[in-house]
């Protein structure tokens, strides 16, 4: 026999709803938290040129260059991950942007 909080009388199936609705609830507030959006995407190709132009002036050329091709290769990766789940055009696009470059939201 399963122990409920609320005692041996216990309704089962308001207990799994209770359940399914708060785990709703917290899966879109982390959804929430953890969106990115265009402006945090531009923002972060911003730093990501800055830090590319930084680099390649402390460090040399070749160093900011690789900055700079180590977040095209993770876009690209990201596309190409979005074109095997079948997501096509813009679309596809606009997400691996986000995912590329959106942590800038939270800088």
């Amino acid at each position: 026999m399963q122990e409920w909080p609320e005692g041996p009388a216990a309704d089962q199936e308001a207990a799994r709803d209770r359940y399914t609705s708060d785990m709703r609830a917290m899966r879109a507030a982390s959804r929430d938290f953890f969106r990115a959006d265009m402006p945090a995407a531009h923002c972060g190709v911003a730093m990501v040129v800055v830090a590319s132009v930084l680099v390649g002036c402390f460090a040399g050329p070749v160093a900011g260059c690789l900055v700079a091709a180590g977040f095209a290769v993770l876009f690209l990766l990201a596309l190409a991950v979005m074109f095997l789940r079948g997501i096509r055009g813009v679309d596809a696009w606009r997400r691996s942007y986000l995912f590329t470059f959106g942590w800038a939201n939270w800088i």
